[in-house]
């Protein structure tokens, strides 16, 4: 591995976030991917929106081969201190409205008022050939 062991702050890591200087973390390892930028297989638009945060998530999610992690190690530079990474907000799903059980009549109002005519109207049409074909 091309790092000495040195131990970085997500800040400090953060702070690389360019074509020209791009630093990632991933398993809580410091990577400098700079100089693999033009390389990379995704584009260097997809190692610089992993930039400022966690990659982890981002890399697995991709299905990197076992070449591409084992090339891993020559861009690894140091470790990063986990205690400065923000812990994952667990996603909560957005609140449902509550079912209003003051709106049943309302709902009972409105489909009355469409079917009933539409009865009113079959009957008339049922009445009206029942008494031609007598």
């Amino acid at each position: 591995m091309g790092g000495d062991g040195k131990v970085y702050t997500l800040s400090e890591v953060s702070e690389h976030n360019t074509t020209k200087d791009c630093w990632l973390v991933i398993e809580g390892k410091v990577y400098d991917v700079t100089k693999f930028m033009e390389d990379h297989p995704g584009g260097d638009e997809v190692l610089l929106s992993s930039t400022g945060k966690d990659a982890t998530d981002d890399f697995e999610d991709v299905g990197h081969s076992s070449s591409a992690r084992a090339m891993m190690d020559d861009f690894y530079i140091g470790e990063i201190d986990t205690s400065t990474i923000p812990d994952k907000s667990k996603y909560t799903p957005p609140k449902q409205p509550q079912y209003n059980h003051d709106k049943t009549p309302e709902f009972v109002i409105k489909l009355l008022q469409f079917l009933v005519p539409l009865l009113i109207l079959g009957l008339a049409f049922g009445v009206r050939f029942y008494t031609k074909s007598a």
